[in-house]
C-alpha cells in the first residue's frame, strides 16, 4: 500500500491550467504541492498520456542524453546522510581512497566517449572541496572538456570563489541534489542544511554553470513530500537543466538498509510528474536502474526520462552495463545523444 500524508484541497482548476500552460507554452508560473500531488492521483494511463504530451512538445521522444560518472575521490566523507555508503562513520565496505590521478581519469572519460557518453561527470565525497582539493580537479575538468566531452562536477558545497574557478576550468554542469522535500530533510541528514544546499546551487547559477539537481526516491518519505520535493525544483527561478530521479539504493550498514522498497509504479508516476513540472529540464533516470526492469525502465521512458548514466557503476553502486542498455535501447527504438 503507497503510503500517503493529508494534503490540501486539490484546486483542478489550477491543475489544469499548469497542464495547459506545460503542453502549450511550456511554462507554468508556479507549481503548487497540491497541484503535484493531484499529479500523481491521476489515473496512470491519464499521468502518462499527459508526460508523453509535454515531452514530445520539448524533446525527441526517442532520444536519450547519455552521461557517465566516475568517483574520483571515494569515501571517507564526513557528512551523515542515511543513503550514502560513503560515510565515514558508517559500517560499510567502501574504502576511503585518495583522489584519483589525472591521467586515469582521463583515461576513463576516453573510454566513456568511446562507448557512447556525451557528459562526463566526476563525483568527490567531500563535505565540501577545499582549495587544495580543488586545484587537481580544476586540471581534470580542463582535459576532459578538452576531449570534446560535456563536463560535470559533484564535489559537495562550494564557497565564496569556488564556482568562479570552475567555470574558468570549462564546467558545464555542477551537479547537488536537494535530496528531498525540505520537511523531511531532517530525517536523512543532519550534518547540513536545506539552504546549504540551496547556497551551493545559488553560487553555481551566479557563474552560469548549467545545474544538475534532483533527488532519492524510496527513503520513507510519502507522496506529498515527493511532490514537495519537485515544487522545490520546479519552482525554481530557472529550474535545473538536468533533474535526476534517483531510487534508494539500500547499502548494507547505512542507517536506510531496509527501508520498505518503494512501489516501482510509484517511481515511474514520479519520473512523469517531474517531466511535466519542469518540461524543458533532462529529467535522468538514475541509480536504482540495476533493480528496475526492463519493463519499469521502458515505463520511465515513456513517462519523459530522457537522461540516464551509462556505465557498470555509479560512484560505488551497481549500475546497468553499457551492453545492457544497448539491448534495450535497440529493442525500444531510442538513440543516444
Amino acid at each position: 500500500m503507497l503510503e500517503t500524508a493529508p494534503h490540501a484541497v486539490i484546486n483542478t482548476d489550477s491543475l489544469k491550467a499548469n497542464l495547459n500552460h506545460a503542453c502549450e507554452t511550456n511554462t507554468v508560473d508556479r507549481w503548487s504541492v497540491a497541484d503535484i500531488v493531484a499529479l500523481f492521483e491521476l489515473p496512470f494511463s491519464d499521468l502518462m498520456y499527459q508526460a508523453q504530451t509535454v515531452h514530445r512538445a520539448n524533446f525527441n521522444p526517442n532520444a536519450v542524453q547519455v552521461s557517465t560518472l566516475l568517483s574520483i575521490k571515494t569515501g571517507g566523507c564526513s557528512e551523515d546522510c542515511g543513503y550514502c555508503p560513503q560515510a565515514a562513520r558508517y559500517h560499510t565496505e567502501v574504502e576511503n581512497e585518495p583522489l584519483m590521478k589525472l591521467e586515469d581519469v582521463v583515461a576513463a572519460a576516453q573510454e566513456a566517449k568511446d562507448n557512447g557518453a556525451s557528459r562526463f561527470c566526476m563525483g568527490a565525497a567531500w563535505r565540501g572541496p577545499k582549495q587544495r582539493d580543488l586545484e587537481p580537479v580544476l586540471k581534470m575538468i580542463a582535459e576532459v572538456k578538452a576531449m570534446g566531452l560535456e563536463t560535470c562536477a559533484t564535489l559537495g558545497m562550494l564557497k565564496d570563489g569556488q564556482a568562479e574557478q570552475l567555470k574558468e576550468a570549462g564546467l558545464d554542469y555542477y551537479n547537488h541534489n536537494l535530496d528531498t522535500a525540505p520537511e523531511f530533510y531532517g530525517d536523512v541528514i543532519t550534518t547540513r542544511t536545506y539552504q546549504d544546499r540551496l547556497d551551493t546551487l545559488d553560487r553555481v547559477r551566479s557563474q552560469d554553470i548549467h545545474v544538475c539537481s534532483g533527488g532519492i526516491i524510496g527513503m520513507g518519505e510519502t507522496r506529498n513530500q515527493r511532490a514537495g520535493l519537485l515544487a522545490q525544483l520546479a519552482n525554481m527561478e530557472r529550474p535545473p537543466e538536468s533533474v535526476p530521479i534517483n531510487l534508494l539504493t539500500q547499502v548494507e550498514g547505512t542507517p536506510l538498509h531496509g527501508t520498505e522498497e518503494l512501489d516501482p509504479f510509484e517511481f515511474v508516476r514520479t519520473i512523469a510528474a517531474a517531466r511535466i513540472t519542469m518540461p524543458n529540464s533532462y529529467v535522468r533516470l538514475s541509480a536504482g536502474r540495476q533493480s528496475m526492469s526492463e519493463g519499469i525502465q521502458s515505463m520511465c521512458f515513456l513517462a519523459g526520462a530522457n537522461s540516464i548514466f551509462y556505465g557498470e557503476k555509479l560512484l560505488t553502486t551497481a549500475n546497468p552495463e553499457a551492453s545492457t542498455d544497448k539491448k534495450l535501447f535497440e529493442k525500444l527504438g531510442i538513440n543516444k545523444i
